[in-house]
């Protein structure tokens, strides 16, 4: 079976009735990859998250997502399968892998936002896409992960009986108020056990798991520092942005004060502002999507990881259980490296654009200004 790569992030930008599109796919998106794979007989799984629409009204509202799947792997139904998916369906597949894959590393899903205001915006329903996009992804290149019996259940169950029968099965195990009852003493002995000396914790069981526990935390503590400073940097970006379309307006009013050459010159200024308003607002929307939420991304994802080293979950099964997680430990630094190295080329190369940008629309009106100041 094949493996497959890192998975890219979409570059995203706005179109003109502020919509938005994508300008890269991930390899897992191609219709060319796909093409190519089906001509040469390999292996493919090929998932799209698209079209969110708001279902329902008030407290009962909620987005639904199309789910889109093309693959030739005999395992599937068919070569093509759409289904209709809410957020509530992947926190049934998240669970259900994080329940039966002990010691590998689900991939995290996107925060909710119990905001009103924010949980329907533009913004936020795309951000939400293009992470479970990116979620449903990751699973489907995980060499064991996309093997699952979930997963499948996942992209093809097209009744909606069938699915509520999935979650139903999921969470029928965790509803008998016994059940919460046991989880409790299972938890509360597993504590005495330490405290009384009877048992170590793990992570004074092994050096091995010390410094794999250290490098989770120190990592997430970097990562946080880095997606905290992104987003003070696409605050700036909208900040100026809007700080030129306000100078611009005022400086157009200026003009018309003046009259004759100076309310010209005053105006291309003006324009020029707003020009650059525009750009600035892009950049930020860029800088969201490509360059911050993928730091975010990691930061949930470091976190999921963080629980599971220092759940009690690793006491069974240790060195099974720690031997998964190096491997895995090693397939998330090869996809972090890729995701991140890609998400700083293209904050440089939209830094270096934009500045090119306002370097070139001030150096235009220059020659102006200097016959306005010598006239």
């Amino acid at each position: 079976m094949r493996t497959w790569g890192p998975l890219k992030w979409k570059i995203l930008v706005k179109s003109k009735d502020g919509d938005f599109m994508d300008k890269e796919r991930s390899p897992s998106q191609s219709p060319r990859s796909s093409a190519a794979a089906v001509a040469g007989g390999a292996p493919f799984l090929s998932i799209s998250v698209t079209d969110p629409v708001k279902m329902g009204t008030g407290v009962q509202a909620y987005i639904s997502y199309r789910v889109i799947t093309k693959t030739n792997l005999p395992e599937f139904e068919g070569p093509e399968k759409i289904v209709i998916r809410r957020y509530s369906d992947f926190e049934w597949l998240h669970a259900r892998l994080a329940e039966k894959y002990k010691g590998i590393f689900i991939p995290p899903l996107p925060e909710k936002n119990a905001v009103e205001k924010f949980r329907f915006s533009k913004e936020f329903i795309e951000l939400r896409r293009q992470a479970l996009d990116l979620f449903i992804n990751r699973i489907a290149s995980h060499p064991e992960l996309k093997q699952s019996e979930d997963l499948r259940t996942f992209l093809q169950a097209d009744e909606e009986q069938r699915m509520d029968r999935a979650r139903s099965y999921e969470t029928g195990i965790f509803k008998k108020p016994s059940d919460f009852l046991q989880m409790f003493k299972d938890v509360q002995s597993k504590v005495s056990d330490v405290v009384l000396g009877k048992e170590k914790p793990v992570e004074e069981s092994t050096p091995e798991y010390e410094k794999l526990k250290n490098y989770i935390f120190e990592l997430e503590n970097h990562l946080a520092e880095a997606q905290k400073q992104a987003f003070r940097l696409v605050k700036r970006h909208r900040e100026l942005g809007q700080s030129l379309a306000d100078f611009g307006k005022a400086i157009k009013l200026l003009g018309a004060c003046e009259g004759d050459l100076m309310e010209k010159v005053f105006s291309e200024v003006g324009s020029k502002s707003e020009m650059l308003s525009i750009k600035l607002q892009r950049e930020a929307d860029n800088l969201l999507f490509n360059f911050e939420e993928p730091l975010k991304d990691y930061v949930r994802a470091v976190q999921s990881i963080k629980l599971k080293v220092g759940s009690e979950e690793a006491t069974k099964r240790f060195e099974h259980i720690v031997r998964l997680m190096n491997e895995e430990l090693a397939r998330f630094q090869e996809q972090k490296t890729a995701d991140i190295g890609l998400a700083f080329h293209e904050f440089a190369k939209g830094q270096a654009k934009l500045a090119k940008d306002i370097a070139d629309a001030w150096r235009s009106i220059l020659p102006k200004l200097e016959a306005c100041s010598t006239s």
